[in-house]
């Protein structure tokens, strides 16, 4: 320090950090202060010491519609509790009566993810917050948390048209139904996807909370923290209302929810021009399937039976149909749509049949001659395989027995049935009628009906209830299809490998593509429509397993290739415009059906300037193709095709009516973190003792802070020199 000149600044090291003290500062305020800002420059590290972070984790979020909210969320400073390991149901006395530390973190296994259990653990103030485990192998009862029947109330069959089939009366589609995700819980529910991580939590909880011969363990026990806060609360109507406040007099407007939002993907055989009305007199065929999944927990939604398996097979089809050589005579045009949001009451579906009512599309209602839906289409045929035994499979023809009463509409039906079934003569899929007092079961198809009275079909491997025992859950994923690879095999192997899901599927594309042939008006010999398995199973691989493949690398735009992460494909349809799914079957499908041509980068990025692009008819891209052989460079290339994208939004929020009972009125929370941990918590007692401890420190340290301040020019004085003395 200076000396007689005044006290100037100090400079202290502590740790790794600089701390620049003030000049006013005395000697132990200093001291204070560099104490001070060394706790927050080495917070991280004090932080880490404290808490164990759980990366791999998918909340429970909240979701609204016109009526109510479902879903979890935490306080908005988080939820914490001990935890309990819970593995069998006895385990839930000590949490809900016996344990003397409420409230509890269960960490449950997920075997116990139930209905029962969960109603139980819903009715108790003991239970601060669940993580939930993987169940491996998946549970063999089969597991759905959606609704016993889904999408009830926003399908054809209604008061009005149907009313014996309406609410499911007749047919119960997914009895194994719990509808947990259209329930409201208020603590937060985390699924944890690394094993590592749940043997963590679980020797935490062996090492610190084990009750001792039925009494409570010691402390410091294992907690854990979940943070989960939504920002939306009540319905969809008290969310966008807040939303349109904010917009219309915030100078900083914050949204608390947003609407479910994607977009379709439609191709058609023949191009159109996309920005004019079609000829009314032109017939289409118009083949759809739905592209999106769901399950309780957030962004996983595998969907390997219930969404990936039929666009997959409806891809197939299309490439098929594609490769025939007279395809360009044939009388009536294909429609090849796949449906963004079709969980959440049928979003894209109603959207395009609002969008062709409106004119906003090019074509209209009355273009379509028939519909085809697949649905739900798995069959596995190629059973026993080492002994080559191969047996057939049924697959199922669903109509609508209401609209089949019209005179007009049941000679078309009969046709279209006749040529589905014929199309399988031969086939190992053998396709039956189900009986007529049956009514669809849920499909985009329903939608159309509505609207118009169209003579359609839907394609399923189920002839009433699903035959799939994890419709809508995170168990729905490649075993659930039996997708099966030899070991030993490297990533690129694996996704040439074809596998026998694959096969199986091929069969039914073929069909499918065949039967297609003949409703478009082909005339010819259908035995060289073949669907090809080696496509299906580069497919599967890369809709399943892993996206980020050669094979999906070499099919988008450079400009996309982030969206091939390393983590497996989820098909949740999010509020994202538009997710992986949705740009990922649009060049597939690109792929499949347009054609090489040959432009350069400029030509094909910009094709209203190139002659005899016919930009109105086709849509260009300018894909990343696939390694050179000799170096790491790509050899890129432009795709013509017929591929669009169309708005999959609720007509509701166009017209803002938030409140719709006619479409979709689905939106989800917004927030601000997602995150657990887990840590030692000491006892109330000690934490009590603590904080008085440290204000009884506070109050010492400032009582003597001021006392040394004021005394400073005394405690603090520069002794004289001697040699100044006078006598």
């Amino acid at each position: 320090m200076g000396r007689a000149g005044g006290r100037r600044g100090m400079t202290a090291v502590v740790g790794s950090c600089w701390i620049s003290l003030p000049a006013w500062c005395g000697p132990l305020p200093a001291l204070l202060l560099a104490l001070l800002v060394a706790g927050s420059c080495e917070g991280n590290s004090v932080e880490r010491k404290i808490y164990i972070p759980l990366n791999k984790t998918a909340p429970c979020v909240r979701l609204l519609n016109a009526t109510h909210q479902i879903g979890c969320q935490s306080s908005i400073s988080g939820d914490t509790g001990v935890i309990h390991v819970v593995e069998k149901e006895e385990d839930l006395n000590w949490v809900l009566a016996d344990g003397p530390h409420p409230p509890y973190m269960i960490l449950l296994d997920g075997n116990l993810f139930n209905g029962k259990v969960m109603q139980q653990l819903k009715g108790t103030s003991r239970v601060s917050g669940l993580a939930v485990s993987v169940a491996k192998p998946s549970p063999p009862q089969g597991f759905s948390p959606g609704l016993k029947c889904p999408n009830d109330g926003f399908g054809v069959y209604s008061k009005d048209y149907g009313p014996q089939y309406a609410h499911c009366n007749r047919t119960v589609w997914n009895p194994v139904g719990s509808g947990l995700s259209y329930e409201d819980f208020d603590f937060p529910i985390f699924l944890l996807e690394d094993a590592n991580e749940t043997q963590v939590i679980k020797q935490c909880y062996q090492d610190h909370n084990v009750p001792t011969d039925g009494s409570g363990p010691e402390y410091p026990l294992c907690a854990m923290q979940l943070f989960s806060h939504m920002h939306a609360v009540t319905s969809t109507v008290t969310c966008m209302r807040r939303n349109s406040i904010q917009n219309t007099f915030s100078i900083n407007p914050e949204t608390v929810c947003d609407p479910l939002l994607d977009y379709n993907v439609w191709s058609t055989l023949h191009p159109i021009n996309a920005s004019e009305k079609v000829d009314p007199k032109k017939e289409f065929i118009m083949v759809a399937t739905r592209i999106d999944s769901h399950s309780f927990f957030w962004n996983i939604a595998p969907g390997a039976e219930s969404a990936v398996s039929s666009f997959v097979t409806h891809l197939a089809a299309a490439e098929a149909l594609h490769k025939a050589s007279d395809v360009h005579l044939l009388q009536r045009n294909i429609m090849f749509t796949f449906f963004q949001g079709e969980t959440f009451d049928y979003i894209g579906s109603s959207r395009m049949v609002y969008d062709m009512e409106k004119d906003k599309f090019p074509l209209r209602l009355e273009n379509i001659h028939s519909f085809v839906e697949l649905n739900q289409v798995f069959c596995f045929l190629y059973l026993f395989l080492q002994v080559a035994l191969r047996n057939g499979s049924i697959l199922w023809m669903h109509t609508d027995p209401v609209s089949r009463l019209n005179a007009t509409v049941e000679p078309q039906v009969k046709n279209l049935l006749d040529i589905l079934s014929n199309s399988s003569v031969g086939a190992n899929v053998t396709l039956q009628e189900v009986g007529f007092s049956q009514p669809l079961p849920p499909s985009s198809f329903q939608r159309f009906l509505r609207a118009r009275h169209i003579p359609g079909v839907v394609l399923s491997d189920h002839q009433a209830s699903f035959q799939n025992r994890y419709y809508q859950s995170m168990y729905d994923t490649p075993e659930n299809i039996q997708m099966q690879y030899p070991e030993g095999l490297s990533p690129e192997e694996t996704l040439e490998y074809v596998t026998d899901t694959a096969k199986s599927l091929a069969e039914v594309a073929t069909v499918v593509a065949r039967a297609l042939y003949r409703l478009a008006g082909g005339a010819n010999d259908t035995s060289a429509i073949q669907a090809d398995p080696k496509t299906i199973t580069q497919m599967l691989y890369g809709f399943l397993i892993k996206m980020n493949n050669s094979w999906f690398q070499s099919i988008i735009k450079p400009d996309l290739k982030g969206i091939l992460g390393d983590e497996v494909p989820q098909h949740y349809v999010a509020v994202s415009s538009p997710v992986n799914t949705t740009y990922l079957v649009q060049y597939v499908l690109a792929n499949l059906t347009g054609t090489v041509v040959n432009l350069t980068k400029e030509e094909c990025l910009n094709p209203e300037k190139t002659p005899n692009a016919e930009k109105e008819m086709y849509d260009y891209a300018w894909v990343q193709g696939s390694l050179d052989p000799n170096s790491t460079s790509r050899v890129p290339y432009c795709v013509r095709s017929t591929v669009r994208l169309s708005k999959a939004l609720s007509p509701a929020f166009e017209l803002r009516e938030w409140g719709s009972t006619e479409y979709s009125t689905w939106t989800e929370s917004r927030w601000k973190e997602i995150r657990a941990r887990i840590f030692l918590v000491a006892s109330k007692e000690l934490e009590i003792i603590t904080l008085v401890v440290g204000i009884a420190i506070l109050v010492l340290s400032l009582i003597a802070t001021h006392f040394i301040n004021a005394k400073a020019d005394v405690l603090f004085s520069i002794p004289r020199d001697p040699g100044a003395v006078s006598y």
